[in-house]
């Protein structure tokens, strides 16, 4: 199903409140899937490494890449290495980190050099987390991750932390689901989707954007101006998606339930 907005600017892109947001189509018209990892392909977990691999789930994407002749990609805040980690390779379009890092449907990588001052960002965190049990560093070299899922308790220290790192050295702030980021400007998960859609076999499909965080937003925004739509997948909130599902298990089920028409 083709879903036109009649206008390309952001600020057209309509913000919607449902509860709850109808559940996409089932029959789509020469779709182009562009899904998140975590919260719409895997669940969320305590740490990073403790999201694994998933039969069901590296059979589906298979499935779909062959259905789709390669339009569909994982587009995560997630390396390249840990997409391919838990997709165990079902994805060879792909885009890690925010747009950072970028495989191609052919397999040609693409990657933002690095900012200076991240091996700053990844020190500082270093240094808060050492003294706040449950918070974990991750360091992407193109970005630093500090997540508080364990210690929430910590998030409003993190938070301020984080501005005021932003501030000082001009990284972007990438607020996440009890996880906050500093990482090389730039791009954004919008920006990742748009360079697909002007790539085989991407161009002049219709995009389809699953996500379930504040990051997808961009992707949400970019998918509309191009003539698709967005999925929130999880709680409503204020959002450009104009579709959504509850959790990751509906996700798995639509995906495996959609067809699409040439």
């Amino acid at each position: 199903m083709r879903t036109p907005h009649p206008n390309t600017d952001e600020a057209a892109v309509p913000v919607r409140l449902r509860l709850p947001l109808p559940a996409p189509p089932l029959l789509l018209q020469r779709p182009a899937l562009f899904l998140d990892m975590d919260g719409v392909l895997a669940p969320l977990a305590e740490t990073p490494d403790a999201v694994v691999p998933d039969a069901r789930r590296t059979a589906l994407l298979r499935r779909l890449v062959a259905q789709l002749e390669g339009r569909i990609a994982i587009i995560s805040g997630r390396t390249l290495a840990e997409i391919d980690r838990i997709a165990d390779g079902a994805a060879v379009s792909a885009s890690g980190v925010h747009g950072l890092e970028r495989r191609r449907a052919d397999g040609s990588l693409e990657h933002v050099t690095a900012a200076p001052a991240v091996r700053d960002a990844v020190a500082v965190f270093v240094r808060f987390a050492r003294d706040r049990p449950g918070t974990i560093v991750e360091d992407k070299a193109v970005s630093a991750g500090l997540h508080f899922r364990g210690a929430p308790s910590a998030a409003a220290a993190a938070g301020a932390l984080a501005h005021r790192l932003a501030a000082e050295t001009g990284l972007a702030l990438q607020a996440g689901n009890l996880v906050v980021e500093l990482k090389t400007p730039g791009t954004d998960k919008g920006t990742a989707l748009k360079a697909f859609m002007g790539e085989p076999p991407f161009v002049g499909a219709v995009p389809v954007m699953l996500g379930d965080d504040l990051t997808d937003e961009d992707g949400f925004r970019a998918a509309v101006e191009l003539g698709g739509f967005g999925v929130l997948v999880g709680p409503p909130r204020r959002t450009a998606a104009r579709f959504g599902l509850p959790d990751v298990e509906s996700v798995l089920n639509w995906l495996d339930a959609v067809e699409a028409r040439p």
